[in-house]
Parts: C-alpha cells; structure tokens; sequence
C-alpha cells in the first residue's frame, strides 16, 4: 500500500512583513530573478533545489519570527558565504563557527543559517 503522506519536506513557510521586498532581499542574496507570481496577494514561493521557499505576509506576528533557525543554506565556503552576506549587509548574528557555519537575520528579524 502506498502511504498518502510522503517523508519528503515540500517547502519551508517564513513570516515576513512585506512580501515584496522580501521577495527582492530573498532573490538577490540567493542569485535568482525576482519575476515570480505573489500568489493571493501574500505568498512568494522561491524555487529552490531542495524543498522550497515559501514567504507568507499574512503570518507575519513578531512572536512567529524564526529565533532559531528553521533551516540552514548550503555553501561549499562558508568563508565566502560569509564575506557576501557580509558584503549586502546583512545582519551577521554570529562569526563563522568551527569553520563549519554562520548565522544571520533577515531583514523581518527571521534567524537564518548558512552551512558548509
């Protein structure tokens, strides 16, 4: 019998103020066009390989914003990853640790991660 629930992850929500601009602040710190749909006026589904991306306004609260990562961005060099981010000033909440991974927020105060 085939289960009806997959053990595969389909996509990530986060909570964002406002979906445009996360939309543009979530493209261009991954490299991708920002020339998708906002679906139903407040859902923005970044294509991503892997699960996907999903910004939400209309679940934005500050007592749902990300306080620990829910995720983590791949890189194979963190040193680089780090100088970017570093770079669009995004708001670094750590170094790199055990030369392994950072953490960062964005810019609805989400806490992100980035490993290699």
């Amino acid at each position: 019998m085939n289960h009806p629930i997959f053990n595969q992850i389909g996509g990530v929500f986060i909570p964002v103020r406002n979906i445009e601009q996360a939309r543009d602040w979530y493209c261009e710190i991954l490299g991708l066009p920002a020339d998708g749909e906002i679906l139903f006026g407040h859902l923005y589904v970044i294509p991503m390989n892997g699960p996907s991306i999903v910004l939400d306004s209309k679940i934005f609260a500050e007592d749902k914003v990300y306080k620990v990562p829910a995720f983590q961005f791949k890189t194979n060099n963190i040193q680089q990853a780090y100088e970017f981010m570093k770079a669009k000033n995004v708001q670094l909440t750590t170094g790199i640790e055990n030369n392994h991974w950072f953490n960062f927020k964005d810019p609805d105060g989400n806490l992100l991660m980035v490993c290699q």
